[in-house]
């Protein structure tokens, strides 16, 4: 497996997140991370654990959370087989890294807008919807940015165009951060879309007859 390169062979059991083009789109920002035996890492919503073990192929001690217990038992899976030592817990990022900081912090976080007024409690979907403007995580893990990382850290975080990169850009830099768009790609609409096509045009999320998503990388870092 090469710095740039997802982890191949994964195990990904049922209900959990297979790491798809965001995933990849991630992998590849992360790869130009300077990571050593030094990095304390956090990946945020670390699904199968394919960012997670691509850091600690590279030397970095990983912290890996996610609120679906089939994530963390596979993420747990995944680290055991490849004799990588990442921690994995579950539950809330805030609540399981309170008073701790990280050198660098990635996330792929849910970020699918969504008719529902309150996030998914269970099944599959909590690994993407997000509520109606797709910002429910992003939000959160904004807000809490800054108190996670150390002088000179990193947080690393993928989603939609959909979600307005450009508050979440704004988010960061009122949390007293420098962050900025350092990478944009686009990826045909999957199933989720299209499945929402007419709630996400009635929304002005979308435009009709829409057919690819652009993503796009947020990188801040603490002064």
């Amino acid at each position: 497996m090469t710095s740039g390169a997802l982890p191949g062979g994964l195990i990904v059991l049922p209900g959990v997140y297979q790491p798809q083009a965001d995933t990849h789109f991630l992998a590849e920002a992360l790869a130009q991370e300077d990571i050593g035996a030094g990095t304390d890492a956090l990946e945020i919503g670390t699904g199968a654990g394919a960012l997670a073990l691509q850091a600690a192929g590279r030397g970095a001690r990983v912290t890996a959370v996610d609120v679906s217990w089939p994530a963390v038992a596979t993420a747990r899976l995944n680290a055991r087989r490849r004799r990588l030592p990442v921690r994995v817990l579950h539950g809330d990022f805030a609540e399981r890294t309170a008073g701790r900081r990280f050198d660098l912090i990635v996330a792929n976080p849910p970020y699918v807008p969504a008719s529902a007024a309150r996030p998914p409690s269970r099944g599959p979907e909590r690994a993407w919807d997000a509520g109606p403007d797709g910002r429910w995580i992003i939000d959160r893990i904004c807000a809490r940015a800054r108190t996670l990382l150390r002088p000179g850290g990193a947080l690393l975080m993928v989603h939609s165009a959909m979600c307005g990169p450009e508050e979440t850009v704004d988010r960061l830099t009122g949390a007293g951060l420098a962050a900025g768009i350092t990478a944009r790609t686009s990826v045909p609409w999957g199933p989720v879309l299209r499945s929402r096509r007419a709630w996400l045009e009635g929304q002005g999320l979308a435009a009709e007859a829409e057919e690819w998503e652009e993503l796009v990388i947020i990188r801040a870092q603490s002064l």
